[in-house]
């Protein structure tokens, strides 16, 4: 069977962006205690993220003088921040940050307001509760979902519900199209538990899993099994962004933002109506993040992406450029996403699928650490880094880089 072509290019666009690079620093990183349902609340997680990275940076509450976030149950507002540490000084705020999409987005946003002096120290943080509301039957992307009109409509009628059974028809049609076996999506399932397993902040740390383990796991959707599904977790996480002349003044290595893209599917979140069913937007974001930081692929040590599923990984591997549309499962196989001898080691503290469910917010903290040197699982000699955030409807790319 010949390849499908890529899709045409008139299913998205990406946003018009201006040129940010080097303009921003990520100075202070921190994540909650990733875990199963562990009784805690939303405010409680966020909270620890947030005590974490101002100890990371070196800097106390009131140094915070900006706040991005995203507009969901429980996040922490500048209302939540100051009731939590006793703070009441002037922030700036916006409901532009948070984690998937806007984390790699939030720093365009941060830089603009470091230009313009609505803030010097910008705070973006995310954070879930959901395994605790899980327990309680309540809470969890499926419910978010549901409350969609056209989907309790259109697709929950035809059992095309919930996130599971669409993306693995998803993964059903690249199979097809592409040839992509079960094993290949299966390499990512263990390559990540792998990663995580050297990562003791991921909540499979002590899972290990092996290909045969993975082929002999029931199917859950076809083709998926337990193992190719992400985690749901309690956890979250936090970064502090700065200019990056401040940033060399601070304790931490310098890790600036190099280049931001996002891109857009004119379809939503209405998978069931997307006419590139087996890509995502990252073929519109990534172009415009490598332009904006003058790198090339053979210069990224390492990929980070939002993988609520297998499938997402080796679609976005392929929508990034880092090989051609439809040969992501070849390029998977083996080591090559492992973090000490893969030729491009990916979600390497184990990612959505074995670290944990806290929406993209932890894989920014993971490449930050592993461009300053400092990760559990580090990558040999790590300087660059991309985190890809995606949400169906969107997708982001965010490159990170260590300043000499």
């Amino acid at each position: 069977m010949s390849p499908t072509p890529a899709a045409a290019p008139d299913w998205g666009w990406a946003t018009e962006y201006e040129n940010v690079s080097g303009e921003v620093a990520i100075c202070g990183v921190g994540e909650s205690d990733h875990s199963k349902a562990s009784g805690r609340t939303t405010r409680d997680i966020v909270g620890q993220a947030v005590e974490r990275a101002l100890a990371d940076a070196g800097l106390e509450p009131r140094d915070v003088d900006g706040l991005m976030y995203i507009s969901m149950p429980d996040q922490m507002d500048v209302a939540g921040f100051h009731e939590y540490f006793g703070t009441d000084h002037d922030m700036w705020e916006s409901k532009g940050g948070g984690g998937m999409t806007h984390a790699a987005a939030a720093p365009y946003e941060a830089a603009h307001a470091l230009r313009d002096g609505l803030a010097s120290v910008i705070l973006n943080t995310f954070g879930v509760a959901w395994a605790t509301q899980r327990s309680n039957m309540v809470g969890g992307p499926g419910e978010s979902h549901a409350q969609e009109l056209f989907k309790q409509n259109l697709e929950i009628p035809m059992g095309w519900f919930p996130q599971p059974v669409y993306f693995a028809t998803v993964a059903r049609r690249h199979m097809f199209e592409f040839g992509t076996t079960q094993e290949q999506l299966g390499a990512i399932a263990v390559a990540q538990r792998r990663n995580a397993n050297h990562t003791p902040t991921a909540v499979m740390h002590d899972r290990t899993l092996t290909m045969e383990q993975y082929l002999a796991a029931p199917t859950i959707v076809a083709p998926f099994r337990k193992e190719d599904c992400c985690l749901i977790s309690d956890g979250g996480g936090a970064f502090l962004m700065t200019s990056t002349e401040r940033a060399r003044d601070m304790a931490k290595p310098v890790v600036e933002v190099a280049g931001v893209g996002l891109g857009n599917s004119s379809t939503g979140t209405h998978w069931a109506q997307q006419p590139a069913f087996t890509s995502t937007p990252q073929v519109f974001a990534a172009p415009v993040a490598f332009e904006m930081a003058g790198v090339t692929h053979d210069d990224i040590d390492l990929y980070t992406c939002y993988d609520p599923f297998t499938i997402h990984t080796l679609m976005q591997l392929e929508d990034s450029g880092f090989c051609p549309k439809g040969e992501g499962g070849a390029f998977v196989e083996g080591d090559t996403l492992n973090f000490d001898s893969g030729k491009l080691p990916t979600n390497t503290h184990g990612g959505l699928l074995s670290h944990a469910y806290v929406l993209g917010i932890a894989h920014v903290v993971e490449v930050v650490r592993q461009v300053r040197g400092e990760a559990a699982a580090q990558v040999p000699g790590a300087e660059i880094g991309i985190y890809g955030g995606y949400t169906g409807p969107q997708a982001a790319t965010l490159i990170l880089r260590r300043v000499p």
